[in-house]
């Protein structure tokens, strides 16, 4: 079971899991807040309303997460259990009616394969990791590496090492990185050894969403 514990409101968490397992999007503004409601995309999923708990009440809904979801009473918290690869995506949770005021935050899920895609490389060389896709410009591409953003493209724009782990903290990836505006495809130049790791691709559009996970090992000369 893997569990998320977010912080400010507003912000914006990404959660990664197996396929198969359970997690947990965890709510953590106030308990018993006089309404809750849970978005997957544009589908309503789960609300409380007072004292009255409803859970995938679209038809969309009970499509594809029929008798999947819990969500907790008290506290809110929504649980997918059983978790399929077409549950990546963005969820929204609003509350309203707290002591605190409105709140909302979006946590986009990455449910992971069972199997990866392995990929090796001599240091010093690039290594390119294909999506095998055409992008459209409704489409959003993001890359993880080892669960931290690398990577974004949104419509038209595209964004490289928007995360201070990437930039600032490590300098990781710095002017190291090659992101393909058509295919969302990432090149990795001059790799090193502390590039080895798991590389995460999730797309989303309004017709799709999908997710992939790749295994990067760079050999030490």
């Amino acid at each position: 079971l893997l569990i998320s514990s977010p912080g400010a409101s507003g912000a914006e968490v990404s959660v990664f899991v197996t396929e198969g397992d359970s997690v947990t999007l965890h709510n953590d503004f106030e308990t018993n807040p006089y309404w809750i409601r849970w978005d997957f995309h544009d589908i309503i999923i789960a609300q409380i309303l007072r004292d009255r708990r409803y859970i995938c009440i679209d038809d969309q809904c009970n499509g594809r997460f029929r008798d999947r979801l819990q969500l907790d009473h008290q506290t809110g918290s929504l649980t997918i259990t059983n978790t399929r690869i077409t549950d990546s995506g963005y969820y929204q949770l609003r509350t309203a009616g707290s002591r605190k005021g409105n709140s909302n935050r979006i946590f986009t899920v990455v449910v992971r394969g069972v199997g990866t895609d392995d990929v090796s490389v001599e240091e010093g060389d690039s290594v390119t990791l294909q999506t095998d896709v055409e992008m459209n410009k409704q489409d959003r591409i993001r890359w993880y590496f080892n669960e931290t953003i690398i990577t974004e493209i949104t419509g038209d724009l595209s964004f490289i090492c928007t995360d201070v782990q990437c930039n600032e903290g490590t300098e990781r990836f710095r002017d190291r990185l090659k992101l393909d505006n058509q295919t969302g495809s990432l090149t990795i130049m001059n790799t090193r050894t502390t590039d080895s790791g798991l590389y995460d691709w999730l797309i989303k559009s309004n017709s799709r969403i999908s997710a992939r996970i790749f295994f990067v090992y760079v050999n030490g000369k």
